[in-house]
């Protein structure tokens, strides 16, 4: 049992701390800040850098760090950005996986670099063209959003941090199969 001195200097909050809060009443009962985010490097990972502290939409400001990140990897070409991507997955799993046992939640708002690195994935593929990552985010935020099946299903069905991760990998799926077929249609 930790001392009281120990509890108060804590990275998370009692309820967050408490072993028998449910995930979705530690998600709402309380936000990570920066001494969490500054206490292991898996949380200043999955939090997206801190994109995660954002007090609303957490993800979509997840997503946006994304765009960066794939402006510096193309230059280094395919084989690197697609390197890259899977080396970030494999990351994200160990990540998401060590911050979403310290909140109490395996996807846990605040954990966004499940969207950083499927939207980087989204990314490879749509390009760098403004107009087109702009049509892709909004996709991908939406898909991401409704989790459409077998989305939800797939996040169920895998815990930790694979979890957190691969309901994400689907929502790009999702977002490059909508892109494809607007592309064709439109031109």
């Amino acid at each position: 049992m930790r001392s009281a001195r120990c509890r108060a200097h804590s990275t998370t909050s009692p309820a967050i701390r408490r072993r028998d809060a449910t995930p979705g009443a530690a998600m709402n009962a309380a936000r990570p800040g920066w001494r969490f985010l500054l206490a292991h490097p898996a949380h200043f990972l999955a939090l997206g850098f801190g994109a995660g502290l954002a007090p609303v939409a957490p993800g979509t400001f997840g997503t946006l760090v994304a765009i960066p990140i794939a402006f510096v990897l193309r230059p280094a070409g395919d084989a690197v950005f697609a390197f890259a991507i899977v080396v970030a997955f494999a990351l994200g799993v160990w990540a998401a996986g060590v911050a979403g046992r310290a909140l109490g939640d395996d996807d846990h708002g605040a954990i966004v670099w499940d969207e950083v690195v499927a939207f980087v994935a989204v990314l490879f593929f749509v390009g760098d063209d403004p107009r087109r990552v702009a049509f892709a985010f909004v996709l991908f935020r939406v898909f991401d959003i409704v989790k459409p099946p077998p989305i939800r299903q797939l996040e169920r069905s895998l815990s930790g941090g694979l979890g957190a991760m691969a309901d994400d990998l689907g929502a790009a799926a999702y977002t490059l199969l909508a892109y494809a077929i607007v592309q064709r249609l439109i031109g």
